[in-house]
């Protein structure tokens, strides 16, 4: 999102289905990537620059979106005062290391209100004192740099965060494997694949166990006969290359 006319603060997010949330909370990034689909999977994946602070963390919830400008944090505190437990902050400033958009003091509150997380398109501080506090975060970068609190800001608008299109509402999914936003209109769909993925994934496991070989229980086998690739029962250098 490119600055805004005027500041703006949205105090309320269109909810997607809680049922949905707590079905698509049984899933990792990996398995909801995949069910989202190719493009669409794509586009809604954060980049590997976007790193939780501590291993382990997980997070899964309707977004709450944070616009600030460079060097000031006034919209992430617009957001922390809006968001509804079980609601993930996506913040962001474009991705700049000018001025910390999230700390302990914030993050503490976040905690005490029973947020689900938050992920931090730009810079945090504090990494010591929020990974004590167990209190899931993912950030492109860190630093000190003292922030501003004086806008421009808007909140509950959509967002750019890490090359991903946030709308208020969105899903947000993250782990040891990334961060993963899903539209409101495919999280239904997307879930439903994802079980599809994961029940066939223990099925492949039952057969992996039994002694079966991965390159057949996946097709590869009969893939690469299609692509016509050759397979030589000898080493290259039998064939004197």
């Amino acid at each position: 999102m490119t600055a805004p006319l005027k500041s703006v603060i949205y105090r309320r997010i269109p909810r997607p289905d809680p049922a949905l949330v707590a079905r698509a909370a049984k899933f990792g990034v990996a398995d909801l990537h995949e069910g989202l689909g190719d493009i669409a999977g794509r586009m809604g994946l954060m980049s590997p620059a976007m790193i939780p602070i501590a291993p382990g963390q997980k997070l899964c919830g309707p977004a709450v979106t944070a616009w600030n400008f460079p060097g000031d944090n006034l919209a992430i505190h617009a957001a922390l005062w809006v968001a509804e437990a079980g609601d993930v902050l996506v913040l962001t400033n474009g991705g700049g290391h000018q001025g910390a958009l999230w700390g302990d003091v914030a993050c503490t509150y976040a905690k005490q209100k029973g947020l689900a997380g938050t992920v931090v398109h730009g810079a945090m501080r504090d990494v010591d004192a929020i990974r004590e506090l167990g209190y899931p975060v993912w950030s492109t970068a860190v630093s000190v740099e003292h922030p501003k609190k004086r806008g421009p800001a808007a909140v509950n608008v959509p967002v750019v965060a890490d090359g991903v299109q946030v709308e208020p509402g969105d899903l947000v999914v993250g782990d040891s494997d990334g961060v993963l936003v899903i539209p409101r209109a495919l999280i239904e769909q997307t879930v439903a694949k994802a079980e599809t993925r994961a029940a066939a994934e223990v099925e492949f496991r039952r057969r992996i166990g039994e002694g079966e070989v991965l390159f057949e229980i996946l097709g590869m086998d009969r893939i690469v006969a299609e692509l016509g690739i050759e397979v030589h029962d000898r080493t290259y250098e039998d064939d004197g290359l």
